[in-house]
């Protein structure tokens, strides 16, 4: 019997995170311990363990559940091979060596259980509590992150303009930008259902900032699936 599927061979690689396609990610459990969004396991091999990760502490728990941003994480430990994805979105990984990237909560779908996340606020005053990206997951530390995109993203150098997004499609940037809320209504944001272009994250300084092509997907209500820890 012939057959093409030879071309999906599991990737083989020296380090801890490794893209088995775009939008698939493989992570080697026996060199860490890694949190990930709940429910996005959907293969694993060998002697895997998962359980509910908490939020790390009572001041971190609070923000979760004012702002509602973050998502909701399960620790993965063992000494075998787990398989990540989150519904065939586009997957990318970034290595911080001691250093920090802030993320929309919605596309951070894992990172080495070593890492440190808080809730960030962005700056921008009253007129901010308009926006849908108001706030933010910031992980700083050492150690593999990955990210996922509604299609390819770009990566737009923050240096070399002023630089505004929509506050659901930037989905990740670099610890040295400063990031603020601008508002631009116009009376036809009065008309009808509006325009969520009214309000766009403002990006400055040196760095860079990842927006993908698409303002989110709708996120499903864990528990609607099966799957370990889908509920």
């Amino acid at each position: 019997m012939q057959s093409t599927l030879g071309e999906f061979q599991e990737t083989q690689s020296q380090e801890a995170f490794a893209l088995q396609n775009t939008k698939l990610l493989k992570v080697s459990l026996n060199q860490i311990t890694i949190q990930a969004k709940l429910g996005s396991m959907v293969a694993y091999q060998g002697e895997v363990s998962f359980e509910h990760a908490g939020s790390g502490g009572m001041g971190r728990m609070l923000k979760k559940a004012v702002t509602g941003e973050g998502t909701q994480l399960m620790k993965m430990s063992g000494t075998g091979e787990a398989f990540l994805a989150d519904t065939a979105q586009e997957i990318h990984l970034i290595k911080l060596e001691n250093d920090a990237i802030t993320c929309n909560g919605a596309n951070v779908l894992a990172f080495d259980a070593g890492i440190d996340w808080d809730i960030q606020k962005v700056q921008g005053g009253v007129s901010s509590m308009m926006a849908g990206g108001l706030f933010n997951m910031a992980l700083n530390g050492t150690g593999w992150v990955a990210i996922i995109s509604d299609g390819p993203p770009v990566l737009l150098n923050t240096g070399d303009a002023p630089t505004f997004a929509d506050p659901q499609a930037a989905i990740t940037w670099s610890s040295g930008v400063i990031t603020s809320v601008k508002t631009d209504v116009k009376l036809k944001n009065f008309i009808g259902r509006g325009s969520g272009e009214s309000v766009q994250m403002a990006f400055q300084g040196a760095g860079w900032v990842l927006v993908q092509p698409s303002e989110g997907r709708v996120v499903p209500t864990p528990g609607g699936g099966g799957g370990i820890l889908g509920g």
